[in-house]
């Protein structure tokens, strides 16, 4: 039997100590200011990302390198891996085409070999969860085949509540109106937003003020567990360079939720260059997502 791995993308903010202990390999996902592409060989701390971004740069983001996908899955499929690969939501970038475009011409060359590319239909650490469950099947001793099944059943339960600090870099992408962020932000507004069930990026409604909007997405979050919640299972906040919130929303799901198991970490800055500093999720397994 083929030995098989688990690989995903940098959307998926996956921690660099998860990177090491499940030795994942990562396709970079890439962004920009000016003329300088970051993302590969070249990175920059979340930290100063942000900062430049609060001082009024506006960077952007680009999908993944063909080149730079094969380069990895060839690096696999010659040590004998067949490959699981965990991609960011098709409905948010054309990454996930991007990675199945190059499974398909290295699958006819490598006749033997079997590479699956599951859309998780989500986004940062939602895909890092299925990337931590798909290695505890495979520790467990599933089968490649019973691993794919599992997520794909697995990802619709996985759930995004976030919230943004910056009306303006939604508006900048699309997601709002000018008029909507400006009269948002006059009125101190904070919208409520969360990932469909098709992938997609959706609102639940606004709250006036910063502090509202993080008690409002733990109780999101309540809304949506379900009665047999598994809370073995690790909960994720992301965030745009506001550890202090997220660790506030930390403590207010370990109050209010029987989940122990916490992951904060950094949004990345491909991610970030849409939902700006101060962005803040809670990622979670709950209710089959909504529409």
């Amino acid at each position: 039997m083929r030995k098989y791995c688990i690989t995903t993308d940098s959307d998926s903010d996956l921690p660099q100590e998860y990177i090491e202990k499940l030795n994942t390999t990562v396709i970079p996902q890439y962004y920009s200011f000016g003329d300088t592409v970051y993302g590969d060989e070249l990175h920059m701390p979340p930290a100063e990302f942000y900062e430049r971004m609060k001082n009024g740069e506006l960077p952007s983001s680009q999908a993944n390198n063909p080149a730079v996908i094969e380069e990895k899955f060839r690096a696999l499929l010659d040590k004998e891996f067949d490959i699981i690969h965990i991609a960011f939501s098709s409905a948010l970038s054309g990454s996930y085409n991007n990675v199945c475009m190059v499974a398909k011409e290295l699958l006819e060359e490598y006749t033997d070999a079997k590479i699956t590319v599951i859309d998780s239909l989500n986004v940062s650490l939602a895909e890092s969860l299925m990337v931590i469950r798909a290695n505890a099947l495979k520790d467990k001793g599933s089968s490649y085949e019973e691993v794919v099944e599992s997520i794909e059943a697995f990802k619709h339960h996985i759930n995004v509540q976030f919230t943004v600090d910056d009306l303006f870099h939604l508006q900048r992408g699309g997601r709002i109106s000018k008029t909507s962020a400006i009269v948002g932000s006059a009125l101190n507004l904070k919208p409520l937003l969360y990932i469909s069930a098709a992938g997609t990026l959706s609102t639940a409604g606004t709250v006036r003020g910063r502090k509202k909007s993080l008690h409002a997405l733990v109780e999101k979050m309540k809304a949506t567990l379900e009665e047999n919640t598994d809370y073995s299972l690790p909960v994720g906040i992301v965030h745009g360079n506001c550890l202090e919130d997220a660790q506030v929303v930390a403590e207010l799901v370990k109050e209010q939720t029987q989940f122990h198991d916490i992951i904060i970490n950094d949004i990345s800055p491909s991610i970030g260059t849409h939902a700006g500093p101060g962005a803040l999720g809670i990622l979670y397994y709950g209710q089959p997502r909504k529409a």
